[in-house]
């Protein structure tokens, strides 16, 4: 999962402010505004210059407050400011304004454990979770490492207390957790990427008697098994989950139906709801009856970002629009089925009765309802109502390494998605790596709240940069894309519940009209892409040229098959000069 986590932040007094000596060296100069950056538990001030790009006052922050640029979101007035390239006084941002540091965190440690004899098992550590989590959770999973009291565990020769915190001891994913467990075992430990890999070797039980192990240990050895069955706290009967369906034709299929069903056993367990620190909204990893793996990840309704119960911070929006411009607050999770419902399977339409993976990968996502406590609830506990997708076993996310190593055809197939879709959110940290059954790396989109926007002005694609973006399509992507049908795609959505905004389905045409007119045509994603971004804030992108254009070309009663036409001759037009 990825995206960022936003730091809560309440108004501070002037006297209040911290580290502003750092942030303030331009005050002599007459074209500086002073600002105010939000930070977690402070205010500081900053003063920056209108001329400056977003880049270097991310820089800047980097220096003085030791946050990597990349981790890095800002927002101001509800906006993201999302373009590096775009200067200060592009957004607007001026004297007095409040800067909202967003930091994006790795939420989830795996570790991989091997045994002397073999034996492998993996599980997620939250970064949140502690050090006495961790020995838990091992002294449960293996058989004869004894009890958590007889554990010590060091890093880098440091022993760590069991309060300390996974996120302190692995902030940049470089640590080595070096686990011992006092007279029972010996492990060792060595990096694998972003993670760690502990091999274990506990002696027998036979072994424990030959250095005169005292017979409670023996026996607490002997049933370490049946230690992880003992009965956890009874079902809280405080909790609901289950699919929304609007559409009493709609069957759902075996791969909803068994995650619902494991969600809720992981609930009902007393397995609470673990909230993501990334995202600029709540999002809650979702646990199954054991409480070690995580299932899904739910989105509520009114905790997305500048909603009325949103869990970091944010201000509420003013005109109900969303951090990207043509979105709307409270439509996050609708936009995130969609994404799910129009990535269709390779040989057909998607269709939720079936299971058949889409042509992108993205997870099976649909709307439930949910009551449970562990959500944010400031006015008393209440069913949510927010997207439910299915959690996708990963090794990162793309911001974890270069590019070069992703395969072309992978990152195509997540190119047409986004172009289709004209996503507005499209960066590496929102997509994950896996490995197939083959072994071969495997692309998977996530976060799709700012697909299908009303206007094309914040269509931003990080692959757009990544050197397969300027290959050519294959013949089997370029046949996906000629049975793409914008028409079928917004009846859909409303089969399913979700009518499209009159801009948002004009927009999901004219994407549709481009990518199949621009593939037909030979041009690459790098073009396409090219024609559907903008090269700065404040000069329209090709496509957005186009549709005013055509605009202005129809009389203001003209139909919108009429618009359409005309907007498909001035593509033609302009794709010709380009290709």
């Amino acid at each position: 999962m990825s995206s960022a986590g936003v730091v809560t932040i309440s108004p501070l007094l002037e006297d209040s402010l911290v580290g502003s000596l750092a942030l303030a060296p331009l005050a002599d100069s007459q074209e500086s505004i002073l600002i105010y950056l939000a930070m977690p538990g402070s205010m500081v001030p900053m003063r920056v210059l209108e001329y400056d790009s977003i880049e270097s006052v991310k820089l800047r922050i980097q220096t003085c407050q030791g946050f990597v640029v990349k981790k890095q979101k800002l927002v101001c007035g509800g906006r993201e400011l999302a373009r590096s390239n775009s200067l200060v006084r592009d957004y607007g941002v001026s004297d007095g304004n409040v800067l909202h540091l967003v930091l994006r965190l790795s939420d989830l440690q795996v570790i991989n454990v091997t045994t002397s004899s073999g034996k492998e098992f993996t599980f997620h550590v939250d970064r949140n979770r502690d050090v006495g989590y961790v020995k838990r959770q091992i002294a449960e999973t293996e058989d004869g490492l004894g009890d958590v009291d007889d554990q010590e565990v060091l890093c880098n020769g440091e022993r760590l207390e069991d309060q300390r915190l996974i996120n302190d001891i692995c902030k940049h994913n470089e640590a080595v957790i070096h686990l011992f467990v006092r007279k029972s075992a010996k492990i060792r430990a060595r990096p694998v990427e972003k993670n760690f890999e502990l091999s274990i070797v506990a002696p027998r039980l036979d072994d424990l008697r030959e250095h005169n192990v005292d017979k409670e240990t023996e026996l607490r050895g002997k049933d370490a098994e049946s230690s992880v069955l003992v009965p956890r706290k009874p079902p809280d009967r405080e909790v609901v989950l289950e699919p929304v369906i609007v559409n009493p034709k709609i069957e759902s299929p075996l791969v909803i139906s068994n995650l619902v069903n494991s969600v809720l056993e992981g609930l009902e367990r007393g397995n609470d709801p673990v909230r993501s620190s990334e995202g600029t909204g709540g999002a809650y990893f979702m646990l199954d009856a054991s409480g070690k793996k995580y299932l899904a990840v739910f989105k509520p309704i009114d905790e997305e970002p500048m909603a009325v119960n949103n869990p970091r911070g944010l201000p509420l929006s003013v005109d109900g629009e969303g951090l990207k411009k043509g979105t709307r607050v409270g439509e996050g999770a609708l936009r995130e089925c969609a994404a799910y419902i129009l990535d269709h399977p390779k040989n057909g339409r998607r269709s939720f009765v079936g299971e058949l993976k889409g042509f992108a990968g993205v997870p099976p996502t649909f709307m439930v309802k949910c009551l449970h406590k562990g959500f944010n609830h400031p006015d008393g506990v209440k069913t949510k109502i927010g997207s439910l997708q299915m959690f996708v076993e990963n090794e990162g996310s793309c911001e974890d390494m270069g590019p070069s190593a992703f395969p072309t055809e992978e990152v195509h197939k997540i190119a047409v998605l986004d172009m289709r879709m004209a996503n507005a959110d499209r960066h590496a940290g929102n997509i994950l790596i896996s490995k197939g059954g083959d072994g071969q790396t495997k692309l998977i989109p996530i976060d799709h709240g700012y697909c299908l926007p009303e206007t094309f002005e914040d269509c931003t694609f990080d692959w757009l940069y990544w050197p397969q973006a300027r290959k050519p399509f294959s013949s089997d992507t370029i046949e996906y894309i000629k049975s793409l049908d914008a028409e079928e795609d917004i009846a859909l959505l409303k089969f399913y519940g979700w009518e499209l905004p009159l801009e948002s389905a004009c927009v999901l045409r004219i994407s549709t009209m481009l990518l199949k007119k621009g593939a037909a045509r030979g041009l690459t994603p790098f073009a396409i892409g090219n024609i559907m971004s903008r090269a700065n804030l404040n000069k329209e992108s090709i496509i957005e040229e186009i549709v005013q254009e055509a605009l202005d070309s129809v009389l203001p009663c003209s139909s919108e098959a009429a618009f359409l036409e005309t907007v498909s001759t001035t593509m033609d037009r302009r794709l010709d000069e380009i290709a």
